[in-house]
């Protein structure tokens, strides 16, 4: 029996990829068409059955048994036999119904994801980006074909372009006809006998492209983007997939998402807690009034309709939602502290007494219901 791994000269747990471009560098120099020497052809003959044998999963299980990788039984129908050989032997066509034939050398591309990161206000208004991508672009050379330019391909002499090869096996049903992809063309039917330098005969190249992107208001992190036909060109210059934005918004210094609404924390004087003011807030819409009610209490919440996030889906926009903390002075000074003590008087908070607060009116409740929107 042929030692097919020493044919191709690869190792016995070589890859299907290894010994697909060992097969492809050793028919390169050695097909009939490029080298007429006799023994050069014997040798095309040998790698091929070997690349036959080893590209094929079952035959390959086989011949590292010890079997024969095209006699042994492996199940009822024998190698390398199944229900669609059957179908071929009684009906001339697949099982499916469909005539088979050479493959095209064209397929769809991948697809493609990458992520952009965006700033919170570029969330909540939109934002167009300039995106710079790595992607499998058709080949400029050769157009996609996969050959030098004015070379072309031709039919493969294996095949006669049918992009398989049909042999006739003895079973107990008797003699069967299977068919298997054409080893000298992949498949193909045809030949690329020069390959483009530029592509190796793949029909496309890697290249860097820029593209622009319109980044739609109200996308929150882990929103895809899909840009139709953006992803990799297929093998032949065939379409190309799509390319998907995974956007990821950068957390802010000052505010946070909840849904569409914005929330951030203020803090106030004690006094301009208790006697009230208005004060000026760093919006994403520009400096705003903030109304501060006498009396507010810490955790109390301001809202200020329509300045969250513009709604993805939808009209309008959502509420920034303002949480108000209450600063106590540390120092006094010997008059500031003379004030205090006479409106404790006023007050007759002279000698103040605590009180336990219900859980739902403190400013753990007010925090949680506010959180909860409640």
């Amino acid at each position: 029996m042929n030692d097919y791994y020493k044919d191709l000269g690869v190792s016995r747990d070589a890859k299907p990829e290894d010994i697909k471009r060992a097969y492809h560098r050793m028919a390169r120099k050695l097909h009939p068409d490029v080298n007429a020497d006799d023994e050069a052809e014997d040798r095309f003959k040998r790698i091929s059955q070997a690349y036959d044998v080893l590209s094929d999963p079952e035959k390959r299980r086989a011949f590292d048994s010890g079997a024969d990788p095209f006699g042994g039984a492996a199940n009822s129908f024998g190698q390398g036999f199944s229900f669609s050989d059957v179908m071929d032997a009684f009906f001339g066509q697949a099982a499916g119904g469909a005539a088979r034939g050479p493959r095209s050398r064209q397929s769809r591309g991948q697809d493609a994801l990458i992520r952009l990161d965006i700033d919170m206000s570029e969330a909540v208004f939109g934002v167009e980006r300039e995106l710079t991508i790595d992607t499998a672009v058709a080949c400029g050379t050769c157009h996609g074909e996969g050959s030098q330019p004015g070379t072309g391909t031709r039919t493969c002499d294996v095949c006669a372009g049918r992009g398989e090869i049909r042999q006739v096996q003895r079973s107990f049903l008797g003699q069967v006809m299977t068919s298997r992809p054409c080893s000298a063309c992949q498949g193909y039917g045809v030949v690329i006998s020069d390959p483009c330098f530029e592509c190796s005969g793949e029909g496309r190249v890697r290249n860097r492209r820029n593209l622009t992107i319109r980044v739609p208001a109200g996308v929150d992190t882990g929103t895809r983007i899909q840009l139709s036909g953006s992803g990799e060109v297929g093998p032949g210059a065939g379409p190309a997939g799509d390319l998907y934005v995974e956007i990821n918004v950068i957390a802010h210094e000052a505010y946070q998402r909840r849904g569409d609404d914005l929330h951030c924390s203020v803090e106030l004087p004690m006094t301009a807690a208790a006697l009230g003011a208005t004060i000026k807030l760093d919006t994403f819409d520009g400096m705003k009034d903030l109304v501060i009610k006498p009396g507010t209490q810490p955790g109390d919440v301001i809202t200020l309709k329509s300045l969250g996030v513009t709604h993805l889906r939808g009209t309008g926009r959502g509420d920034l939602l303002v949480h108000a903390t209450i600063q106590t002075p540390t120092k006094l000074t010997g008059a500031q502290e003379d004030v205090l003590r006479q409106l404790a008087v006023l007050r007759g908070e002279e000698r103040p007494e605590g009180h336990l607060t219900p859980a739902s009116q403190g400013l753990f409740g007010k925090l949680r219901d506010a959180f909860l929107g409640k």
